[in-house]
């Protein structure tokens, strides 16, 4: 058994437990399973984690990733799964990513868009998940329309739907479940963003900083994370390479 160094237990797991903020804010990366307890790409590589540090694991859920980054604040995890934004750069060190998701929207069936760039104009309003990547880069990129927010992602598509909006933006996958359950609401084929996932650890934390980092090169090697990704159905992510 490899023998870790001591300055990254004391940083991850001070106290011999490992707690990772898990978001099931994202369904393509965490769920509830059928026993109600988490599964999903985020959770295998917590456990993964914590076994080859040999610490117990704690998971602490959370329904929307904007506070997920909120409770760091609070000391509530010293793992997370998170998308790479500069907003959260201050704060938190990433690794290399190891999933990328598409970021688009869902839209009225008989609306006129067909092309995410026609979303940009006046007067339009987009319902987004206060504190997504989605909504951080949308912020950070529009020019004309107006952004609406929710407090999680799937209070975005119920503000969208509730509030006869224009758009609700979010993680493709989800919203195209939606889009084929009801035959009034469509997915756009294109993406405003490419939201690249990593695993990331408090900006404190240099040396789990550079672990992390290479515990997810490992992973990517290995395919451990398409392996995590199939065995809960998400056959249509990309693992980044």
């Amino acid at each position: 058994m490899t023998t870790v160094n001591p300055a990254i237990l004391a940083e991850l797991a001070p106290d011999g437990v490992l707690r990772a903020a898990i978001n099931f804010g994202n369904p393509v990366l965490a769920q509830r399973g059928a026993d109600g307890e988490p599964q999903g790409v985020s959770v295998a590589l917590a456990k993964a984690l914590a076994e080859e540090l040999g610490v117990t694991l704690e998971m602490r859920t959370f329904d929307a990733a904007g506070k997920v980054f909120a409770a760091l604040e609070d000391n509530a995890w010293t793992v997370a799964f998170l998308a790479i934004e500069p907003v959260r750069e201050a704060q938190i060190h990433f690794s290399a990513p190891y999933v990328l998701i598409e970021g688009t929207y869902l839209v009225h069936q008989d609306a006129p868009f067909q092309q995410v760039e026609q979303l940009d104009q006046p007067g339009l309003r987009l319902a987004v998940g206060e504190g997504a990547a989605y909504d951080l880069f949308l912020s950070r990129t529009l020019q004309h329309a107006t952004l609406e927010r929710a407090g999680t992602s799937a209070g975005a598509v119920d503000l969208f739907i509730g509030a006869n909006l224009d758009a609700a933006a979010g993680v493709r996958q989800p919203l195209e479940k939606i889009a084929a359950a009801d035959c009034r609401y469509r997915v756009l084929d294109g993406a405003f963003t490419s939201i690249r996932q990593a695993m990331a650890v408090p900006k404190r934390c240099d040396n789990a900083a550079v672990f992390v980092s290479d515990f997810i090169e490992r992973c990517l090697r290995q395919d451990f994370v398409r392996a995590a990704l199939l065995a809960t159905g998400q056959t249509d992510v990309s693992a980044k390479r």
